[in-house]
């Protein structure tokens, strides 16, 4: 079970980077097939290769297994954006994604 979710997520948030899994695979110093296998549910990395996966994706571990997260990556990038903006430009964001969030 746990399996299943590891790999989705990992081909998920791989794609979300726009990168094959070939290449993420030779990235992080592996074979051409390393991610494919784990994303397929034929191999599960070690801790170690789960820590380059997640440096490679530019999460941390718990990023990886938030599922509700779709974009952890562009999520770390809103909120720092986020910090420099002025109380009332906060509350028109804030206003928006209340908005985007009912339409959903």
């Amino acid at each position: 079970m746990y399996e299943d979710v590891f790999s989705r997520r990992l081909s998920e948030l791989r794609e979300a980077k726009k990168v094959s899994a070939r290449e993420m695979s030779l990235s992080i110093g592996q074979n051409e097939s390393y991610i494919n296998r784990i994303e397929n549910g034929k191999a599960f990395p070690s801790m170690q290769g789960f820590f380059y996966i997640c440096e490679y994706l530019g999460i941390t571990p718990e990023e990886f297994f938030n599922e509700k997260a779709a974009n952890p990556v562009r999520t770390k990038l809103l909120a720092g954006r986020l910090e420099h903006l002025t109380p009332s430009q906060l509350a028109l964001v804030e206003e928006l994604i209340r908005q985007l969030l009912r339409e959903g």
